[in-house]
């Protein structure tokens, strides 16, 4: 097993799910499994954990990274489980270079000791950009495929945790999306 990706929540997280994969196995992580998880409910929280705790005994040996909303809002809670190795947050889980410094320090059996060093989450709310991501292909086996244009939310309702997990409301530039539609379309 080279990476495997379970993406609980959102469409925009199955698309994100698709960009990790890519990252990680560029990163040259292997036996990893990369659980990206929701926070829109309790409920959706409790699954991820969960899961995390059914893969652990599925298989042992595996690394278990968890990223997501609930890894964004909840780092903690998911770095104190024995069965997490790392915990990214959502402003690095598409990005190469959280992945290969998840490879070094797996590498260099970093984990284990202390809870906080198994946590890479940043603050959320300085998140000012965001980066587009093409994707290669029709990885997800859909006749259709992502383009991001937007992640995150001004808002702040009492009953809503999406603002926490996704950051404020930033938008992919003009131009980028333009040329992601532009490279798909040239692609049939």
């Amino acid at each position: 097993m080279t990476v495997e990706i379970v993406t609980f929540g959102c469409r925009l997280n199955a698309f994100e799910s698709e960009v990790i994969g890519r990252e990680a196995e560029g990163a040259g992580l292997t036996d990893t499994i990369v659980v990206n998880s929701c926070a829109v409910t309790n409920e959706a929280v409790a699954q991820a954990r969960q899961q995390i705790r059914k893969l652990k005994r599925e298989r042992p040996d595996a690394r278990i990274v968890v990223t997501g909303c609930a890894a964004q809002t909840e780092p903690a809670t998911f770095a104190a489980m024995a069965e997490v190795d790392r915990v990214i947050g959502n402003d690095d889980k598409m990005r190469g270079d959280a992945w290969r410094a998840a490879r070094a320090a797996f590498d260099a059996g970093a984990f284990g000791v202390a809870h906080e060093q198994k946590i890479a989450v940043a603050d959320i709310m300085a998140v000012r950009e965001m980066a587009p991501h093409l994707l290669d292909g029709y990885q997800s086996g859909l006749p259709r495929v992502f383009v991001q244009v937007q992640n995150g939310c001004d808002h702040r309702c009492t009953f809503c945790i999406i603002p926490y997990g996704r950051g404020n409301s930033r938008s992919v530039p003009v131009g980028a999306v333009v040329d992601q539609v532009r490279t798909l379309a040239e692609r049939g």
